[in-house]
């Protein structure tokens, strides 16, 4: 076997698709990318026009759009030129490939940060009402976005770090976009250190995610049971539902991913449900929020009243 020692080019894998099929995966990338920029952007300047919306649950929403317009606007319009590209022509510089991997992973690892957040708002919002206005005071939401933020950067630089220090051997990832793992397996060192922090990284995140959904919910639950108020308890669980399906449709999108990877004859499958871990959650957490929250549908039921009334004779 012929190596190729440290080349700033490489290659990318292409998902396996031909003629007709090729222009209908195009099509269906480029309709959902530009779903997810008009729905996050859409989101994002309704919350900041809107003075009702100036509350520390729309606050956070608009850091988890930001996120999904972060991580989306790296991978999907590149992959959109390589669908349209023979394989052979789906070449990345390494420099260019480090980053992208450093902005999938800060998208992956910020979704569970900033829900992790939210979360912690819900509790309040729920558990304390009386005090709810003096605990997510302006101040301790600006807290809530750098410490999530902040988190997914030093995790994700530490990955990175130990990764771009390895030389490589190899050109060929086996990956539609970069990401941590494709890149130091390009390497003929030992990547011990890269796997075990890999893997301490990973399961320390969905420990703390987990860990902080269960004792968050179960403490909304017991609030929920022991408290006589139809009021609250219709509020938790309309609140509670969207947050958690947003939760889930995360998780699971990424579990998919980590399970395919266990099984090497479902490589082609592994290949959509990475195109999916971004166009799915970034897709419906908008809609989600969007159809829940009577204070945007109020927003759009004036926006509409207002058009109808310019419009009437």
């Amino acid at each position: 076997m012929s190596y190729v020692y440290n080349s700033n080019t490489l290659q990318l894998e292409s998902l396996n698709v031909s003629g007709g099929s090729r222009y209908a995966a195009f099509v269906s990338i480029l309709l959902s990318y530009v779903f997810i920029v008009v729905a996050n952007v859409g989101v994002a300047v309704l919350v900041f026009l809107d003075r009702s919306l100036h509350q520390p649950m729309y606050l956070l929403l608009c850091s988890l759009s930001a996120n999904d317009l972060f991580g989306n606007s790296v991978v999907l319009p590149r992959m959109l030129l390589d669908v349209l590209r023979p394989p052979a022509a789906h070449l990345i510089g390494y420099y260019e490939c480090v980053l992208q991997a450093f902005i999938v992973h800060m998208f992956s690892t910020t979704c569970h940060t900033v829900l992790m957040a939210m979360a912690f708002d819900r509790y309040v919002a729920i558990g304390n009402p009386r005090r709810y206005s003096a605990i997510m005071t302006n101040r301790m939401v600006t807290k809530q976005t750098a410490g999530a933020w902040g988190a997914a950067l030093i995790l994700v630089g530490i990955l990175l770090g130990l990764t771009v220090r390895l030389s490589r051997c190899r050109t060929f990832m086996r990956s539609l976009y970069c990401n941590n793992a494709s890149l130091f397996l390009l390497s003929c060192e030992n990547v011990f250190i890269n796997n075990v922090y890999g893997l301490a990284f990973t399961g320390g995140l969905f420990t703390a995610s987990i860990g902080s959904m269960v004792v968050t919910y179960t403490k909304i639950t017991v609030v929920c049971l022991t408290s006589k108020s139809a009021t609250l308890n219709r509020k938790a669980l309309k609140t509670c539902t969207t947050h958690l399906l947003v939760y889930l449709i995360m998780c699971l999108s990424g579990l998919i991913i980590i399970i395919l990877q266990r099984f090497p004859q479902y490589a082609e499958e592994k290949k959509v449900a990475a195109v999916l871990f971004h166009i799915v959650p970034g897709a419906l957490n908008p809609v989600i929020y969007g159809m829940q929250s009577k204070e945007i549908q109020k927003y759009f039921s004036r926006m509409f009243y207002s058009n109808k009334v310019l419009m009437s004779p």
